[in-house]
């Protein structure tokens, strides 16, 4: 009967399919947005939030919106962690690594790494004219920064890049509603296993190493979630950042005749089209949010792409603009207790990668023959990203 009364009370969200959140889900969330930004989809059995404003509100009230929940879709796979905790226990897991990813620490243990990495990564691309860079670029650059951070570089990278598709797969079949899947469960038993050998050698150059405190299962789950965000959302976000540019010449243009527009076209790649399109809170209490009455322990979604093109905040949202005035509003990195721990990082990867492509592959373009799109339910981004380019 409940049910019944939220289809009746939010008709919009009633409608909504998984497939159209996985496929397209931009003018869904914009209707919702519209009429109902606190919205029942029955095909998730959750709540939906789309406004700016209110997804910050979820975000920063931990007391009331938890990620501290058995059902939280990555804990269930990986186990307690930065991401799965709040309050005191939250920072006590969090503070050690966060500490690692400041600013300056990411700018002076990664640059030369991320700029070396990415030229011999378009070394071995170079002469064929025509790639696919998820393949060739973005999927490779990330695991070889986070196989850096983690001290796992006897790890063989395709090894690594097995074990986080599978457990991004249990954790979106968790979030879909399933049960964790058997390679997920194996992919982590996989992880926990080289992230001990990495211990057991006390490899100091490691930011494991900095986690005291922390037991070792501790340190395991949080590397997982660590090698989880590090490779999933910063391939994501700059292969869409790739569709983005190479999508839109004129905007192109504008970053190739001005390089400082790079970091620019990056925070408008993420507004645009968030890796990580939507986060889980669960309500502690009966509460009341945007005109709807959410219910204690039921499931909150933020769609962090609903609010990030939000036209009270961004004007015509829709739209990829390398010169938006405002445009770090976006949250795309989250916000409140639980903004992303390596933001720094990620984003210098992505700047690296756009700069150095754009230096070293002439006339790059897309693709006409293979065209790709985002594609995700809850991590966003294109199958490939198929380019070619003038060789000399």
């Amino acid at each position: 009967m409940a049910s019944r009364l939220k289809e009746q009370e939010f008709p919009v969200g009633a409608a909504a399919t998984i497939e159209e959140l996985e496929a397209d889900p931009h003018p869904l969330l914009a209707r919702l947005r519209e009429c109902e930004p606190v919205s029942w989809l029955p095909a998730l059995e959750c709540w939906l939030v789309t406004g700016h404003d209110l997804t910050l509100q979820v975000m920063r009230d931990a007391a009331t919106f938890t990620v501290d929940d058995p059902r939280f879709s990555t804990g269930q796979v990986v186990g307690p962690s930065m991401l799965t905790l709040d309050g005191h226990e939250h920072a006590r897991h969090r503070d050690p690594f966060a500490r690692a990813f400041a600013l300056a620490e990411v700018r002076e243990r990664f640059t030369a790494l991320v700029e070396a990495e990415t030229d011999r990564l378009i070394d071995a691309i170079e002469p064929a004219g025509r790639a696919d860079l998820r393949v060739a670029l973005t999927g490779p650059l990330s695991v070889a920064a986070v196989t850096h951070a983690l001290g796992l570089a006897d790890a063989d990278a395709g090894d690594v890049l097995a074990w986080y598709a599978a457990i991004v797969a249990a954790v979106t079949n968790v979030t879909a509603g399933g049960g964790v899947t058997a390679d997920g469960r194996a992919a982590f038993e996989a992880l926990r296993s080289s992230i001990e050998r990495t211990l057991d050698d006390d490899a100091c150059s490691s930011l494991l190493a900095t986690a005291a405190g922390l037991s070792r299962d501790e340190v395991v789950s949080n590397a997982a979630v660590l090698m989880f965000g590090g490779i999933e959302t910063t391939d994501g976000m700059i292969s869409n950042l790739l569709l983005h540019l190479l999508a839109h010449p004129a905007e192109l243009a504008l970053v190739a005749a001005d390089r400082s527009l790079i970091d620019d076209a990056v925070e408008e790649s993420l507004r645009l089209e968030p890796a990580a399109s939507v986060i889980d809170r669960y309500a502690t209490a009966d509460t009341q949010l945007g005109g709807a009455s959410i219910g204690r322990r039921e499931l909150v979604r933020v769609s962090i792409a609903g609010a990030n093109r939000d036209p009270r905040v961004f004007e015509d949202p829709d739209r990829f603009d390398v010169r938006r005035r405002g445009v770090r509003r976006h949250i795309a990195f989250a916000h409140g207790p639980h903004v992303c721990v390596g933001i720094h990082l990620a984003r210098l990867e992505a700047s690296v990668a756009i700069r150095r492509l754009l230096d070293r592959l002439p006339g790059l373009r897309l693709d006409p023959e293979r065209p790709s799109a985002p594609h995700g339910l809850v991590f966003r981004k294109p199958p490939a990203v198929h380019v070619v380019w003038d060789r000399a």
